[in-house]
């Protein structure tokens, strides 16, 4: 990693697992970080190498099963140097120019908030969606002592040592970056269908345990827990995979995003199908008391 004279005060955290391919330019946007913590779960493509490489500190997460996954582990346990703790995944990257406005937060001690959201776009079929799925709003700024993951499920989710869709909360006000993010979460429709997949055991997992689910709700304020809210009460609505699409390609106008949209669209249908059934299927064995597969 390239030295950087007057680096910004903030500690970054960014979960792996054989993550080589994203790995460089993802810390390659947050050079100017004072403090950047890779937690891998035992990688077996240089990951680690990398890592190090570009001057990251590495610390290896080994998955119990249930609770806490990566991130909550994370916050709870790395000896954070900062205050406040920016959370990226690999796949995505901070465009130029966001350094100084969060420097210019978390050197400010008369700020009010205790987490900053930030915007983020998805890169599909060679395209920016402008309009499927944006915008993406994501608490990722935060003051690392106030801050925790929602949590939803018990056991093993079959879903892997990270988080899926729990929602970070922190006690007190929150803002929002003027930075847009850049999320290259699907390279290949095929990574689509592996990452959903696991999602969907994850959304079929939660739907069965709804009273962990309701406890978190409660616990939340503001927009986070109205979406939790609404997401719940979606689960009882008929034709879901059809609800899931025109949402995504009418009320978001995906279709304004040409084809990319369209596929985009189809392909969340079929996540949210996905969902349908396999929640039907942890039903269906615990009415026959038979163990989750």
């Amino acid at each position: 990693m390239t030295a950087i004279v007057n680096k910004v005060p903030v500690s970054v955290l960014i979960p792996v697992k054989d993550e080589a391919a994203n790995l460089p330019r993802c810390v390659a946007s947050v050079a100017w970080a004072a403090e950047i913590f890779v937690v891998d779960s035992q990688s077996t493509d240089g990951t680690t190498f990398i890592a190090e490489s570009l001057g990251a500190r590495v610390v290896q997460f080994e998955y119990q099963g249930g609770w806490p996954k990566k991130k909550e582990w994370s916050l709870r346990h790395l000896p954070f140097a900062h205050e406040w703790v920016l959370l990226l995944d690999a796949d995505e990257v901070l465009p130029n120019g966001v350094a100084e406005e969060i420097r210019a937060i978390v050197t400010n001690p008369a700020a009010n908030c205790s987490g900053y959201w930030i915007n983020r776009r998805f890169f599909f079929l060679g395209q920016w969606l402008r309009h499927a799925y944006f915008p993406n709003w994501n608490l990722r700024l935060v003051k690392h002592r106030v801050a925790r993951f929602e949590r939803l499920a018990e056991g093993d989710t079959q879903s892997g040592d990270n988080e899926v869709h729990e929602h970070l909360l922190v006690e007190g006000e929150t803002g929002r970056l003027a930075a847009l993010m850049d999320h290259y979460a699907f390279p290949t429709v095929a990574a689509f269908v592996e990452k959903h997949n696991r999602y969907s055991n994850w959304e079929a997992a939660v739907a069965q345990q709804t009273g962990a689910a309701q406890n978190a709700a409660e616990l939340q304020k503001g927009n986070v827990g109205w979406r939790r809210r609404l997401k719940g009460w979606a689960r009882q609505l008929p034709c879901r995979p059809t609800l899931r699409f025109l949402y995504v390609y009418v009320w978001q106008r995906g279709f304004l995003d040409g084809r990319a949209g369209w596929y985009f669209a189809r392909l969340h249908a079929y996540y949210e199908f996905l969902t349908v059934v396999k929640t039907y299927e942890l039903r269906r064995q615990k009415e026959d008391g038979q163990p989750p597969i």
